[in-house]
């Protein structure tokens, strides 16, 4: 058996039901896992299960209508994921929002709120939900979507950055707090190419290619497989660390174009 399989284990991936989420997704069940996905929305969790089941593998697909930042919703997927399956080896926090870009002074307290409870609470409440409900017995895998935002400073998405770097620090403490049994690490994508942020990225995309080492932007086959080795015995012993996909977008040296 492969290092990278997921054969019989049980994930639920929140905002799984398009871009990275549903890349992850699809990852995880063409490496045998039963995937349970969440998301607000029942039309675009409808599509994600029918894209998911043309994946060959032999595990499950479940959608539930979930909000992220609602703990009320996460312990109700949790708990529909246990009644069907009877375990939940695996957790991917992946969904976020961003309702708010400027100045970290003009930011008003609605959106400050709303940022929170989604992309830093949001990642509590459902790891607490996976913990009591199977991983404080069972043991068991969570994965972080955080951002290399929560690395850099930008312009324009200060406070999201602000809870991703939040993100990267709750990572840490989570891998202290859960181990033995649970190992937590997170993942700090770049620019990655999701119908999402085609926006920022079709028009430029040669411009901010030509300055990264790589040449290129991510894409979300990248985080994917990122995912689904920290899901996987490959990376048993590790715990508590942040792995930074971003084309060497970090590494630049500061005042050099590329």
């Amino acid at each position: 058996m492969s290092a990278n399989s997921l054969d019989g284990k049980v994930a639920v991936i929140t905002g799984g039901s398009r871009g990275i989420g549903l890349g992850i997704a699809t990852a995880y069940r063409a490496a045998g896992a039963h995937v349970v996905i969440a998301a607000r929305k029942p039309a675009g969790l409808a599509e994600a299960r029918e894209e998911l089941l043309r994946v060959k593998g032999d595990g499950d697909v479940r959608t539930v209508v979930a909000n992220a930042g609602e703990p009320d919703q996460a312990e109700r997927c949790v708990e529909e994921t246990m009644a069907r399956f009877g375990r939940l080896d695996l957790l991917v926090n992946n969904a976020a929002t961003n309702p708010y870009h400027g100045d970290l002074l003009d930011l008003d307290l609605p959106r400050a709120e709303k940022t929170v409870r989604v992309n830093q609470y949001g990642m509590i409440a459902w790891t607490r939900c996976a913990w009591r409900a199977w991983m404080a017995e069972h043991g068991g895998a969570v994965v972080n979507i955080a951002s290399v935002g929560g690395l850099i400073v930008d312009p324009h998405i200060g406070y999201y950055n602000a809870t991703k770097a939040a993100m990267l620090h709750m990572t840490r403490q989570l891998a202290y707090e859960l181990g033995p049994h649970a190992r937590v690490n997170a993942i700090a994508p770049g620019l990655i190419k999701t119908e999402l942020a085609r926006a920022v990225w079709e028009v430029r995309e040669p411009i901010l290619t030509a300055k990264l080492p790589l040449r290129r932007l991510g894409t979300v086959e990248d985080v994917a497989r990122a995912a689904l080795f920290l899901a996987s015995d490959a990376s048993s012993w590790m715990t508590g660390q942040t792995l930074v996909l971003d084309g060497g977008a970090t590494a630049l040296p500061i005042g050099v174009e590329g």
